[in-house]
């Protein structure tokens, strides 16, 4: 293992040097934040790939493969699809917003009196998005290391809260493309090819697995429209994604690098299933799907390879976790603690100015170390994630989709839609357990149901917001100071 253990350092040491190197760039907030919202196409596309493709998608991809044959690449197709959609019918207008947070969104279309509640769900989001990539390290490294689970999640999320920390979206870009390349080379060119013939080729993993491995709907068609509901709606409102649409250039490299990324995704997806697949033929017995993954990369890939390959699986959990990580620390800072700070100024407190990248790599550190400390008490990584999506689909999907798309939407609608349908989901799942389908049905239907009536109710949006949400959105109203 020595081979592969050097490998695994000398890509861990790089993620540090790519920390410090962006720590040079990062003078500003929007340097620090959005990475001066100067990425072009080739770097905005391999970014966003490795945001999306994380331990979930990888390590859980194999797994679905491994239970349910090619119809487990329906999680991982749905992240695509929603990247896709979200790519080629709102990153134009969400690019021209020069935001930085979902929330920020939100006041402007509504007229400043969404932001704070909306925060709260989003960082809630954003924060246990955070800690089921963190847990993920605990597989990966007991694997590489054989150490115990504390250990490797302490390890991994003390690599990723520094470099996070120190150079912020800098030094997040930069990392996330290394982890783009890895993943590529290590997952799609060696791990596929290797597990596909280790296990006989298609002819004998046809021969050797039941029929309804090889069904494209398998995996049952509730479970995929459910995945539609939580991933594909998931990917066009979370702020870890929103905040990688800030980075771009312009609308059109927001919108055709997505695409390219998307496209990539359904790639990975069927990718995973088939090397879950393989792994089946060759390890039918394995006590957890989620072994799949780590056991045909330990007893199958020759030295070198190995390490490659787990590299991979470290950069695409790496990748989820770092920018997750910076999301939740800028909803922190600048939706819910800056609203705080600015009540307090107003009520007689100190109104000397700060360091604003100061600020956010200190929200950063203190959220990592939040992060660390929730993955160690946790051990669930599904229902950690299902929690997740369903706060953030069933509180926030309706009046972000709302407010593109309906004129008619309110404050007051928005705000009710939110508390409704983030309260239903709670309770639901409180009722029905995390991982049942209900809560994010009916919690989506009763946030949907809220707002319409609300909004219909209620005096409608005043003309100038709508005038100056409208020049926004189209790029020609100038950017707010700072950005």
């Amino acid at each position: 293992m020595a081979v592969d253990y050097a490998v695994i350092v000398v890509y861990l040491a790089g993620m540090l040097v790519m920390g410090w190197w962006g720590m040079r760039r990062a003078k500003s907030k929007a340097e620090f934040l959005v990475a001066g919202r100067r990425l072009g196409p080739w770097m905005y596309s391999g970014t966003m790939a490795a945001i999306v493709l994380g331990g979930a998608s990888t390590i859980g991809g194999v797994g679905l493969g491994y239970q349910y044959g090619l119809s487990g690449a329906w999680m991982v197709l749905t992240i695509g699809l929603g990247l896709l959609a979200l790519s080629v019918f709102f990153s134009a207008r969400i690019a021209r917003l020069k935001v930085y947070t979902v929330s920020e969104m939100l006041d402007l279309r509504y007229g400043g009196r969404a932001g704070i509640i909306s925060g709260v769900v989003m960082w809630a989001y954003t924060l246990m998005l955070a800690v089921t990539s963190t847990i993920a390290y605990a597989t990966i490294f007991d694997v590489l290391f054989d150490v115990n689970r504390t250990v490797a999640i302490v390890l991994g999320g003390a690599i990723v809260v520094a470099y996070s920390t120190v150079g912020g979206m800098w030094s997040i870009t930069l990392t996330d493309m290394v982890q783009f390349v890895v993943k590529t080379i290590g997952v799609l060119l060696l791990l596929l090819p290797i597990a596909v013939v280790k296990a006989g080729g298609f002819g004998e993993m046809k021969a050797q697995l039941p029929t309804e491995y090889f069904d494209p709907l398998g995996i049952g068609g509730e479970t995929i429209f459910t995945y539609v509901l939580i991933y594909t709606f998931g990917m066009l409102i979370g702020q870890d994604i929103w905040q990688r649409v800030f980075t771009a250039r312009s609308d059109r490299t927001a919108r055709w690098g997505g695409t390219v990324a998307g496209t990539y995704c359904l790639v990975y997806a069927i990718a995973g299933a088939v090397i879950g697949t393989a792994a089946k033929v060759m390890y039918p017995n394995l006590a957890s799907a989620d072994a799949a993954f780590a056991t045909i990369v330990k007893d199958e890939l020759p030295v070198g390879v190995r390490g490659l390959v787990l590299a991979a699986a470290l950069a695409a959990v790496m990748s989820t976790s770092s920018g997750a990580l910076i999301a939740c620390a800028t909803v922190a800072n600048n939706d819910i603690w800056s609203r705080l700070r600015g009540a307090v100024v107003r009520d007689g407190g100190s109104g000397e100015p700060h360091d604003e990248v100061r600020g956010n790599r200190a929200f950063i550190l203190i959220m990592g170390i939040a992060v660390i400390l929730i993955a160690i008490a946790l051990n669930d990584v599904v229902q950690a994630l299902t929690v997740a999506y369903n706060l953030l689909v069933g509180g926030l999907l309706v009046p972000i989709l709302g407010g593109l798309l309906w004129r008619r939407g309110t404050a007051a609608g928005a705000l009710s839609a939110v508390c409704v349908g983030g309260v239903a989901v709670v309770g639901l799942m409180a009722y029905y357990g995390i991982l049942a389908n209900q809560p994010i049905y009916y919690g989506l239907l009763s946030s949907l149901a809220v707002y319409v009536v609300v909004s219909l109710a209620t005096p409608p949006t005043d003309a100038a917001v709508l005038a100056a949400w409208r020049e926004r959105v189209a790029g020609r109203e100038s950017s707010p100071s700072g950005v």
